[in-house]
């Protein structure tokens, strides 16, 4: 020992250590151009278990980022017939796969998990050559989730019988996925696709599908049986086609929040279940006093892992101004140390970038911000002059304007801004259309939790960054998409309640430029067209927003008339500026309402209840006199929209979340939290009860709403007014406006500070919603024309009204000292 310390201090007196440099760690790369050759370096479409390879199809080569060399050529699908080959081998297999026991896919999941780990080293040199990150990622990171995710997949689809027993599969699953983690994506996809039953139809990136074709083997050789998973490569159109063939049940995408916002429009109305996972542009938080070493090496892994071309990468460094100078300084030094070069080496901390497109868009980032006299500091490690490498970039004395601070840049380069104190972080951490990610440096875990709760977005990281487990959700809030892979809430994006009808909609060009939601106000009703009772007061209601009665802004009414003829009264016809006022009271609500505790809205909730019953019959009377549906049936619907009260407010504090069974040593928290305003159009059947059913769960769960109750019979609502002001009901948590129900859900659909619509109406009018949420990607819930009974407490409670009621955060908080 005293020797060895003698040179260790010999040489540490000496300017060798300084100049030393690493020796090579190459792996070996002989086993997958192997497996190439095993294919004559030529890979067909993936369909019924076999590659097959059409007649007069294209091929395109695939080349390794970090060489510039070919890897091997792959077929560009046709996008109609192949597309329709995959969808029928994929629908002929559906058959008898969403047969099949749970304890059979069971097997058939843990065996694909099993094989991949026989494989795994080929996997990991596949998708180093293919995609150019570091093997020490791909063995270490890429591939160990993805043997962690079949096996977790084959634990639910042994349980699905007995812990999902309300659900089936959905069927036909079209997935498209990106080129940054080829095979995790997949895996995130597939496994729970197949764990519930459904088969699939799978369009791999254009950059990166060799992994895609190794799996598929993979795959035969676990039993997997035919058609139940099809792997079809191609372009823009065979991926347009896929999500768009009648025959799909649902789609899920990973990419850009561009693509995801067409396929949010292009899927509208269909039926098809949807769930987008999109861009983000990530807050990386460093309170003053975190450790600030360990938060140097938290950027590193945050931002430059992959090459930075990850979705929830931590691009945006927010640190506070009293260590500004000391965490910049940290942080130059330590960049100078990465070593940038040949993926495959093991010393290596970041390979090469994906392609030239995305080389050139990361450079075009960086010199726009030189442009705008931001300080730009890179690596002066040096890179490989031949390859897609770009150094590790970070940018400051930016303005929060910038487009480096406001675009994803999908690149190895982070923005850093200060901020003064715990407020202005979150509210720079919020200045983004995004909500994916965030990360949270300090070593107070009071503050840490508070500004968790704070930042919108899906998954946080405390004192951690890029954490992941099949155990926990991941997906995003905001324009980062809706629902969630991994985790028991990403079954649900493969899942549908049993009672639900499968639909399939064809909505033609005719339908869809047809005008919608487009309303003449109306006049004064004609003589003859409706009796009056004699000797009765006009009564005309209000608007209600804000927690008051207001007049509407258009001043225009419209008289409702019974099923009888008779003139029940006037409602004011709401417009596009009583939409602003009441968005407005819901939005400035939303805060304290979702922070109150969950015990005090369930007794608002139960005041509400308490209230309509001391007025029941009143009620009931109402809605005899408007809908003609007889005086018990009308009772019937009072008290089922009392016991609906009830029920909601049994569950406000019964649906908070959970701890999660992740890898990680600590804690990892699901928190269901409010999804915000939420706009609801009521169906015109049960005007009450759906009514009810509608706004409760809503409400219970902290969210504010801007409510369209039934068109044709909204007196039943106006009746609500004193009910929710003697309720104790805050200020903008209830807002109401009468009217045309689909020129007022227009509006709603529109809004960007409408977080979610839900819509019970038209076919056409269903379209119409989905079409037009994606100018933020709110999220809807639609009955595409299909009516249910409100009665059933299937259809008029449960849980798809929680699900549309809630999104999913995790909070990962590591343990230890």
């Amino acid at each position: 020992f005293f020797f060895f310390f003698s040179i260790v201090v010999m040489l540490a007196g000496s300017s060798l250590l300084s100049t030393l440099e690493y020796g090579p760690a190459p792996e070996s790369d002989s086993s997958a151009k192997a497996w190439i050759d095993s294919h004559n370096g030529k890979f067909g479409l993936f369909i019924n278990n076999q590659f097959v390879h059409p007649e007069g199809r294209e091929y395109t080569e695939t080349i390794n980022p970090a060489r510039g060399d070919s890897l091997a050529t792959i077929i560009e699908g046709d996008p109609i017939e192949d597309v329709n080959s995959a969808v029928s081998a994929a629908r002929k297999a559906y058959e008898s796969w969403s047969k099949t026991s749970g304890h059979y896919r069971a097997k058939i999941l843990y065996a694909i998990a099993r094989q991949i780990q026989k494989h795994r080293r080929l996997l990991a040199v596949i998708e180093s050559l293919d995609n150019g990150k570091t093997i020490r990622e791909t063995r270490d990171a890429d591939t160990p989730l993805c043997v962690r995710h079949f096996y977790y997949h084959a634990g639910w689809a042994q349980l699905m019988d007995s812990e999902l027993s309300n659900f089936k599969s959905v069927g036909v699953i079209a997935q498209v996925i990106p080129w940054n983690f080829p095979l995790l994506m997949l895996t995130w996809k597939i496994a729970p696709a197949l764990a519930m039953g459904n088969t699939i139809v799978l369009k791999p990136a254009p950059s990166t599908r060799l992994s895609a074709m190794l799996f598929a083997e993979i795959a035969v050789e676990a039993g997997v049986p035919p058609g139940v998973i099809n792997i079809i490569p191609g372009g823009n159109d065979l991926g347009f086609n896929l999500v768009n063939h009648p025959d799909v049940d649902k789609v899920a995408f990973t990419g850009s929040t561009g693509v995801g916002r067409l396929l949010r429009k292009s899927t509208a109305g269909t039926g098809k279940k949807l769930s987008l996972e999109l861009g983000g542009k990530s807050p990386f938080i460093v309170f003053d006093d975190a450790d600030l070493d360990t938060a140097v090496e938290g950027v590193v892994n945050a931002i430059w892992f992959n090459q930075g071309q990850v979705c929830c990468a931590g691009s945006r460094i927010l640190v506070q101004e009293n260590i500004q100078e000391r965490f910049i300084n940290k942080l130059k030094r330590r960049m100078d140390n990465l070593r940038v070069g040949e993926p495959l080496d093991k010393c290596m901390d970041m390979g090469a970038i994906v392609n030239e497109s995305q080389l050139e868009r990361i450079k075009n980032y960086v010199e726009l911000a030189r442009k705008e006299g931001c300080s730009v500091h890179q690596s002066s490690n040096p890179i490989p002059e031949s390859g897609l490498f770009y150094p590790p970039t970070l940018i400051y004395d930016i303005e929060t304007s910038s487009k480096c601070v406001i675009d994803e840049i999908f690149g190895p380069v982070v923005v850093l801004m200060p901020f003064r104190n715990p407020q202005e972080a979150v509210a720079l951490g919020n200045n983004t259309a995004y909500g994916l990610s965030c990360s949270i440096w300090t070593e107070t875990l009071a503050k840490a939790l508070d500004i968790s709760f704070q930042i919108k977005a899906g998954v946080i990281w405390i004192n951690s960054h890029n954490l992941f487990d099949a155990a926990a959700g991941f997906g995003g809030y905001k324009e980062s998409g809706f629902g969630r892979e991994s985790g028991k809430e990403g079954l649900y994006e493969y899942l549908k309640l049993k009672w639900q009808p499968t639909i399939r909609n064809q909505i033609t060009e005719e339908q869809k430029n047809a005008s919608w939601g487009d309303v003449t106000p109306p006049g004064p009703t004609l003589p003859g067209s409706c009796t009056q009772d004699d000797g009765v007061i006009d009564k005309t209601t209000k608007l209600f927003y804000g927690g008051r009665q207001a007049r509407p802004d258009g001043d225009y009414s419209r008289v409702i008339i019974s099923s009888k003829g008779v003139k029940c009264g006037t409602v004011p016809e709401g417009n596009r500026k009583d939409i602003r006022n009441a968005v407005e009271a819901a939005f400035g609500a939303k805060g304290g309402w979702g922070k109150r505790a969950a015990f005090n809205r369930s007794q608002i909730l139960f005041y509400i209840a308490e209230n309509l019953d001391r007025r029941a019959d009143e009620f009931a009377a109402r809605i005899n006199s408007m809908t003609g549906e007889g005086l018990e049936s009308a009772k019937k619907e009072v008290q089922l929209s009392i016991e609906r009260l009830f029920y909601w407010a049994a569950f406000s504090d019964k649906y908070g979340g959970e701890v999660k069974e992740t890898t990680l040593y600590g804690a990892t928290v699901s928190v269901h939290e409010p999804v915000g305003v939420i706009g609801i159009a009521c169906p015109d059947n049960y005007p009450l009860l759906g009514f009810v059913s509608l706004f409760a769960p809503a409400i219970v769960r902290g969210n504010t709403v801007v409510i369209i109750p039934s068109e044709k019979y909204p007196l039943v609502a106006t009746d609500l007014y004193q009910v929710f002001e003697t309720s104790d009901v805050p200020a903008g948590v209830m807002n109401i406006l009468t009217g045309s129900r689909d020129l007022l859900s227009k509006v709603l659909a529109n809004h960007m500070e409408v977080n979610s619509m839900w819509y019970f109406g038209s076919q056409i009018g269903s379209y119409h919603i989905e079409h037009d949420s994606a100018c933020n990607l709110k999220r809807t819930f639609v009955n595409y024309g299909v009516e249910r009974d409100w009665t059933n407490e299937t259809q008029g409670a449960g849980f798809e009204f929680l699900y549309h009621s809630c999104q999913v955060k995790n909070i990962w908080i590591p343990a230890g000292v």
